[in-house]
């Protein structure tokens, strides 16, 4: 225990005194007063508290608290989280082949691999495991998905819940290679369709694979899908713009106060194809490496961006290590596009009465000018050249998806209906009002701005004594907000349709029947085929101021 104590304690230390190391506004006096008075106050408090403390936790809770009021990316890892981020940037790991996501007591695999152990002991998405070998996920207090890792070829037992049945399976796991670009084909028109899933170690490498087998087949011009797109490694997404822009070329610059972070990244090997027809997709989703890689295609007019407006994520992240095999991720930058785009969309440091991060507005968007002198903005995103509603996220798009409703509901639509042919299947209006059924039956809410400012207002007439007098009235402001959110809802269809539409297909084709019906259906696909297709407004989007 008191190895631990301190060794948590000198993780603290040197989180602080690296930071003192490498800015240069920190006085390194006040930080060291700072230290003094948190390692006696954290003495005194484990020594004297009424009742027995655990100074491993109250450690853990002071660097996420610390932490978590800087941004969301500045996070303290352990040895774990190091070696998690290292799989996700090799893009090689040994265990189970699925996507996992931990919930409170149980974890629930979101979506199995084709092939892969997961899949081979016959788990599905939905499935909820509750024990895993001889230990109950809801007894397990770190991450419980760590468990699911282990040795190639060795063997464990799973206990899981599909539809409130329990059942039994073994999975053997194996090494898994995740695939950057998971998916290419060459359409009817002989244009070459890749999908970039991620930048890690394999990025560029297998895009310029997936280029160069499409061109050998006919490809006369290319969309590359960064849809859904997370980021990765900065490297790769220099990489991969390299491979349709020359040598030499400006990407994206970093700025910091601290000026060894202030940094220009240029191309540095010979484009793969600087002349062949590109458009690249994007949506809320689509973050980091993704929008450094769309943004510098749009700043130097070597592409049309097709989509929605991307997430936003301008800042620059860097791990430092730490002792005991941890570290801390820290935010250094932030990055610019070749025209002097920031394209972060949340102010950290500025945050509004409820301690929450401000969105800058589109009035207070700075204008910026391509290679031809085309406008763009900053503040939000990269703007597609070409917008589509089926790409956008509403508020209540947003909350459908952070509550896992469209997930949910795929699983129970799964479970009720058959599908043999992806290219067949078609999310009717008769299935989205039953979507919308299954809303009101477990209860989904959706707290607008106007539900909590509503709120406050009866709260503060309770103060006043004047709930009484205006129950009536607040009653039909609240049923005229429901109608206003169902109305809402049925705005947003085409982009709900879409979601549900990719979730539902997944769970019967695996995302290998998801591209096929992709290429046949997509609304943003079509769309950059008819762009790529039509030289005239090609050209025309591309050059017009």
């Amino acid at each position: 225990m008191i190895k631990k104590r301190l060794s948590l304690l000198t993780v603290v230390v040197v989180l602080f005194l690296t930071t003192a190391s490498f800015t240069i506004k920190s006085d390194f006096f006040e930080i060291a007063k700072q230290i003094e008075i948190f390692t006696t106050l954290f003495k005194e408090l484990n020594m004297n508290y009424v009742d027995e403390t655990n100074p491993a936790e109250l450690m853990d809770t002071a660097i996420k608290s610390m932490l978590d009021d800087l941004d969301p990316y500045t996070k303290y890892w352990n040895e774990q989280d190091v070696e998690a981020a290292r799989i996700r940037n090799s893009g090689e790991y040994t265990g189970i082949g699925a996507i996992v996501k931990t919930i409170k007591d149980k974890i629930i695999i979101i979506e199995p691999y084709k092939g892969y152990p997961a899949d081979k002991a016959g788990l599905k998405a939905g499935d909820e495991i509750i024990k895993i070998g001889d230990i109950n996920v809801i007894d397990f207090k770190d991450d419980a998905g760590e468990l699911l890792k282990g040795a190639p070829n060795s063997k464990i037992d799973i206990i899981y819940k599909r539809q409130g049945k329990q059942h039994n399976t073994t999975i053997t796991r194996e090494e898994i290679e995740v695939k950057a670009v998971p998916f290419f084909t060459l359409l009817d028109d002989n244009t070459g369709y890749i999908i970039l899933n991620k930048f890690n170690q394999k990025a560029s490498s297998e895009t310029i694979s997936a280029l160069q087998d499409l061109k050998s087949k006919g490809a006369t011009k290319i969309i590359l899908d960064l849809r859904g797109n997370p980021g990765g490694l900065l490297s790769e997404a220099i990489n991969v713009t390299n491979i349709f822009v020359p040598k030499g070329q400006l990407i994206t610059t970093t700025k910091s106060v601290i000026k060894k972070y202030n940094k220009e990244y240029y191309t540095k090997k010979p484009a793969i194809d600087l002349d062949i027809p590109l458009v690249v997709l994007v949506n809320g989703r689509s973050a980091s490496a993704s929008e450094i890689v769309s943004g510098s295609i749009q700043d130097l007019d070597r592409g049309v961006v097709i989509g929605a407006r991307s997430f936003g994520k301008g800042l620059v992240q860097r791990p430092k290590n730490l002792t005991y095999g941890t570290q801390l991720k820290i935010t250094i930058s932030r990055y610019y596009t070749p025209s002097g785009r920031c394209i972060q969309s949340l102010d950290y440091w500025n945050r509004d009465e409820n301690n929450n991060a401000t969105r800058t507005q589109s009035q207070d968007y700075k204008a910026f000018k391509t290679k031809n002198g085309r406008t763009v903005y900053d503040g939000g995103g990269i703007q597609p050249d070409i917008e589509l509603a089926s790409s956008k996220y509403s508020g209540i798009t947003t909350a459908l998806l952070k509550a896992d409703a469209i997930f949910d509901y795929a699983t129970a639509y799964y479970y009720k209906h058959s599908l043999k042919d992806p290219l067949q299947f078609k999310f009717t209006s008769n299935d989205f009002n039953d979507f919308k059924a299954y809303l009101k039956a477990q209860n989904f809410e959706y707290n607008t701005k106007t539900d909590k400012a509503l709120k406050k207002t009866l709260e503060a007439a309770k103060e006043e004594k004047f709930d009484v007098i205006i129950q009536n009235q607040y009653n039909t402001l609240l049923t005229a907000i429901d109608k206003a959110k169902d109305e809402a809802l049925n705005d947003s269809k085409s982009e709900i349709q879409s979601l549900l539409t990719d979730e539902i297909i997944k769970r019967y084709f695996y995302r290998e029947g998801l591209y096929q019906y992709y290429i046949k259906n997509n609304p943003e696909i079509a769309k950059a085929q008819e762009v790529l297709n039509d030289t005239k407004q090609y050209q025309k989007i591309l050059t017009t101021p």
